[in-house]
Order: structure tokens, then sequence, then C-alpha cells
């Protein structure tokens, strides 16, 4: 998988919301004047929401990488969906105002992609990680090591973008996808490896850990 788009500052996603907000902003000042005012305050969340600014990536070799901005909501024993194992589920909330842009928490070679079609209920909810829409990747560590990292819909969110596919290496920190309008990513680990945050701490995408494997 190439990485020509690393740090674009703006999500290139964004780009149409944004530039169709401040035409449409821009064009209301010349009708209404002041009262184009609530038109700005949209513009500027969505400038907001969509930016996507670049991170210092840890070279902690076993640390694994919060892919996502956000609160810790779970961290339990659970199933891997993917993998059909049992393994160490944490989850990463995202609301309207954290940076959306998903990054890989490992390097890797991706084994498996895929994709859910879902309901919408609110992403912070237990549920969520097996009704909502949902995009799951699985990679494969140099060590043999499996992680499956899922983006999950929220309840205003309606567009999962994954832009990885089987067969890619994604390395630490790289972009990967997005999620539009509040959502979830679901990080599943080995039984073996030691988390690093717990319910409620607020997290960084690439620069927080999340947990270190086992050496």
């Amino acid at each position: 998988m190439s990485n020509p788009y690393p740090h674009p500052i703006l999500a290139r996603e964004g780009w149409p919301f944004i530039l169709c907000s401040v035409c449409l902003s821009v064009i209301l000042s010349f009708v209404l004047g002041l009262w184009s005012l609530p038109f700005w305050l949209i513009t500027v969340f969505v400038v907001q929401f969509f930016r996507d600014p670049a991170r210092t990536i840890p070279q902690q070799a076993n640390a694994v990488l919060s892919p996502a901005d956000g609160r810790i909501v779970v961290v339990e024993r659970s199933q891997d969906p993917q993998l059909k194992r049992d393994a160490i589920k944490v989850s990463v909330f995202m609301n309207v105002f954290n940076v959306h842009s998903n990054r890989s928490p490992v390097d890797g070679v991706v084994t498996q992609v895929d994709y859910f079609r879902g309901s919408f209920v609110n992403a912070a909810l237990q549920k969520a990680s097996l009704e909502n829409e949902r995009n799951a990747v699985s990679v494969r560590l140099n060590d043999g090591t499996d992680i499956t990292f899922i983006q999950i819909a929220g309840l205003v969110a309606r567009r999962i973008l994954c832009y990885a596919k089987p067969g890619d290496t994604l390395h630490r920190g790289q972009r990967y996808g997005f999620i539009r309008f509040g959502s979830r990513v679901d990080v599943y680990l080995p039984l073996t490896a030691t988390v690093k945050v717990s319910i409620g701490d607020k997290v960084s995408a690439t620069e927080t850990i999340l947990a270190e494997l086992a050496r």
C-alpha cells in the first residue's frame, strides 16, 4: 500500500465539504450580511472535523499504537470476530470533535479485510461492535503475531473509508482510513499483550501506546 498522502493537515476526504461550506458562507455573507455568521460557525466546525495533523511515531518495537483519537470505552477479554480466537479488546470512541483519520497501530502485512453492513447505534455502546456498519482489518507482524482493528460507524457516521487491501504492508502511524462524523475503532490483541490504557483515558492516534506485545 503506497502512502503518498502522509500528513495533509486537512484530510482529503473533507475537501469537498470544506469547499462547499466556504463557498456557501461567502455567498450568504453578501446576501445576509451578519446574519450569515451561523453558516461561518458551521464552516469552522467542518474544517476542524477534517483536520489531519502530523503525529510523532513511538519507536518502541513491541508497542501497539492507538489507531484513532478519542476516549477508551472498553478494555476486556473478548472474541476476535475476524480471527475467531480469544483476545483482549480495546475500544477507542471518537466524538465529532476528534480527528477522524485512522492510522495503523503496528507494522505488518494485511491478511484480511472485511466490510459488514449494519445499523448505526451510538458507537459508545457495547453492541455497536457487532451490530453497526464496520470494516475489519487483520495484520500479521514480522514475528507472526496477528492483531485486528475494526472501524465502526456511529450514530451519525454514514461512511467508513478503508484504503488497506490484503497483501498491503502497513507501517505504524500510516494513514489507512477515515470515518465521517462520530465513530469507534476496536483493537483485538493477543492475550499475552499488556494493556497500557484504562477506561476513560483520552488517547491520540499514533502517539498513544495502547499496549505492549510480549517479546
